[in-house]
């Protein structure tokens, strides 16, 4: 159960990072969009130190 709550902590991990570098390689990136996403993917990454 744990591996499979790690591995789910991880494919949300890198579905944040590709749309956090998918929004920088905009033209004129959203801030605020990016900011959030930043925030949920350190929230993840948190919760992915303390299992």
């Amino acid at each position: 159960m744990q591996t499979a709550h790690f591995s789910a902590l991880e494919a949300k991990h890198a579905v944040l990072d590709q749309k956090i570098a998918a929004e920088s390689q905009r033209p004129l990136p959203d801030t605020v969009a990016l900011a959030a996403l930043k925030k949920q993917k350190l929230r993840v990454k948190e919760e992915m130190t303390t299992q």
